[in-house]
This record gives C-alpha cells, structure tokens and sequence, in this order.
C-alpha cells in the first residue's frame, strides 16, 4: 500500500489488515484508523480514534510537532477511506 512517488516508502498490506482488525477488537470503541508517516522512525504507524471529529484535532497536533504526518484515515468497520 502507499506505493509510489508521494509516499517514502510502502505499507506491508497484512499490517494494515492488523491495524484494521486491532481497532475493531479494541476495548475502547474506536471508530477510525490513521495511517501517519513518524519522520523520525521512518516508518508508518497507526493511530486509532474514537469519533470523526478528532482527525482534525489530530492533523492540527500534527502540525505543530513536525514529526509526524497524515498519509490516510479510514473507518474501522467500513474499511473505506476517508477524504
């Protein structure tokens, strides 16, 4: 996943599914996963939150750190990416 020119490097496919399946399972009822670009680690990780609103509340952070950047967002249960 994320293969290409505007992405540093791809997503092992049967991690994201992890992620995925991690959220789902989760005690707290999370309802999005985000895919985000850690600069410092180099790698990609997940970040999980429980209502639509707070990915803006999460770019907003993100910004403000410099480390860390949103690559995709995307409903748990639907699996369908979000704009």
């Amino acid at each position: 996943m994320f293969d290409g020119s505007d992405y540093p490097k791809s997503l092992d496919e049967e991690l994201f599914n992890t992620w995925l399946e991690n959220g789902r399972e989760s005690k707290i009822s999370y309802t999005h996963l985000l895919v985000v670009w850690d600069d410092f680690e180099a790698d990609y990780m997940a970040v999980y939150v429980e209502d639509r609103s707070e990915i803006e509340k999460y770019e907003k952070y993100e910004s403000s750190t410099g480390r860390e950047s949103l690559v995709a967002a995307y409903d748990l249960y639907s699996e369908s990416r979000i704009a």
